[in-house]
């Protein structure tokens, strides 16, 4: 049966928290991860950062070999990076163990990550990758998600929980809507864009763990 662990690492742990760790980013959200042949391409939001001073200091990493925007907007960019994933325990861990990402929310200080794994055995040894690569894991929680007794949040993280929780009781999804995305950003203190991929996110996460059957065990 599938497990979910959310941790914390600090971004001078991890080759990608390294390059990213941009003096002036409020916070960093990773979109997804795009394979382009061999290489595994992050695209992610900026937070209130200067385009131009963000991707003169990325592309001086010796590992990346491009730093691109792909949309800009007045508060957030949304950038790919082309780098040199050989060089990142986290991420060579997760592959090597079948992870999946599920979410990765940073700041130059500290990322949090939600990771899928096929079992608890696949968990424990990603855990002992990266405390063999001197890889800090702080975890924050652990779940089955489809197990009956896992819990009632079915699947949602705790920022996605709050921010869910938060537009329903503000009548955001009643008609007409009782309050905007800025509203609530302002709220919880991220960004509007934010606000958005987070619901969207927990709409999935519900979807997931209450309208599909959970595959059968072996």
């Amino acid at each position: 049966m599938s497990v979910i662990a959310e941790f914390r690492i600090s971004s001078a742990d991890f080759e990608l928290g390294r390059i990213l760790r941009v003096e002036g980013i409020t916070s960093i959200e990773l979109e997804s991860l795009v394979p382009i042949g061999e290489a595994t391409v992050p695209l992610f939001w900026i937070h209130k950062s200067t385009r131009n001073s963000f991707v003169e200091s990325v592309q001086r990493h010796p590992t990346v070999s491009n730093a691109s925007p792909v949309d800009e907007f007045d508060d957030r960019t949304l950038f790919t990076l082309e780098w040199d994933a050989n060089q990142d325990h986290v991420f060579n861990g997760i592959s090597e163990h079948n992870g999946q990402l599920l979410s990765a929310i940073g700041t130059p200080e500290k990322w949090e990550f939600e990771l899928r794994f096929p079992d608890h055995d696949a968990l424990s040894e990603f855990t002992t990758h990266c405390e063999d690569a001197q890889v800090t894991l702080e975890v924050t929680r652990v779940y089955n998600p489809t197990k009956p007794d896992a819990g009632p949040w079915y699947g949602l993280s705790d920022r996605q929980r709050e921010a869910i929780t938060l537009a329903v009781q503000n009548g955001y999804y009643d008609i007409p809507r009782g309050c905007t995305t800025k509203e609530l950003a302002d709220e919880l203190g991220i960004s509007d864009q934010a606000v958005t991929e987070r619901l969207r996110r927990a709409i999935v996460a519900l979807t997931t763990y209450t309208l599909f059957p959970p595959e059968p065990e072996v």
